[in-house]
């Protein structure tokens, strides 16, 4: 039996969209709810003995909505508190397009993060200037908002700089970076701010926004984040190392492949 050219492609359509709508599927009601504890060494440059192995625990991107309920948003923090972190960081995003039926739920939902060293929050593009924070701030979790905070840890002291999504001026970002003294981490919901950081010489960088990709298609990679330097996980310039965080929800579309989400816990180690 012969097959027409156009009858063969017929055939490989109908299989890609069965596989698309598969993936999709699998993604929606999958995936995107396989949270993972993400443990990764962190190279510092100039990290002084006494922060080597402090463990910090980082959510980002939480977008509790319609999508991601406050449930998952409790099972993340529960997962992160189980790991002991000494400190743990929130990298924005906490509902997504400003829902303030979301704003109390989420930070409800954060309320059981515990850690010896506090909890720190910074906020994202979906997040507004004054409802959020408040509702944060009545957690006890600090939320730093183009400001900076000093935390003294094994007799060391740690400069934690929290700049907006919308921070983006080399000299408003300098002003706060700049110390005397201390191990300075900025944290910066945009990855793009790496290139500010490796100017100003901040050993490290903790950022969002990207969701690893979310979808990340094999051998194309994750297409809709490739204008960020970094994409998941570590990366260098210069003397400055970054770690961004896939997150734990989602964004336009509800569904995850490849990348599901995480909850990270990193350890400083001397570079």
């Amino acid at each position: 039996m012969v097959i027409s050219r156009r009858d063969a492609l017929k055939t490989i359509a109908a299989t890609a969209g069965v596989a698309v709508v598969g993936a999709g599927a699998y993604g929606y009601f999958d995936e995107r709810h396989q949270l993972a504890v993400e443990r990764t060494d962190v190279p510092v440059r100039g990290l002084p003995a006494p922060l080597d192995g402090l463990r910090i625990g980082f959510v980002t991107d939480l977008h509790c909505s319609r999508w991601t309920s406050p449930d998952d948003v409790h099972r993340a923090a529960s997962r992160l508190n189980d790991e002991q972190p000494d400190l743990i960081v929130l990298g924005g995003d906490y509902v997504t397009w400003g829902d303030r039926r979301f704003v109390h739920a989420s930070a409800d939902a954060l309320s059981s993060l515990n850690a010896p060293h506090g909890i720190f929050g910074i906020l994202g593009n979906h997040d507004d200037d004054r409802d959020m924070p408040a509702a944060l701030i009545s957690h006890r979790i600090a939320v730093l908002k183009d400001a900076r905070t000093r935390v003294n840890i094994n007799g060391v002291a740690v400069n934690l700089v929290g700049i907006r999504f919308w921070t983006k001026r080399f000299a408003d970002i300098a002003q706060l970076v700049r110390s005397p003294s201390g191990t300075t981490i900025l944290l910066a919901h945009d990855p793009r701010r790496l290139t500010e950081a490796a100017a100003l010489n901040v050993p490290l960088v903790l950022s969002g926004h990207t969701h690893g990709g979310q979808v990340v298609l094999p051998l194309v990679g994750p297409v809709a984040a490739q204008k960020f330097p970094v994409v998941a996980g570590i990366g260098m310039r210069d003397k400055t190392t970054m770690f961004v965080s896939r997150g734990i929800g989602t964004v336009y579309v509800p569904v995850r492949i490849n990348c599901p989400p995480e909850v990270a816990v990193l350890t400083l180690r001397s570079a």
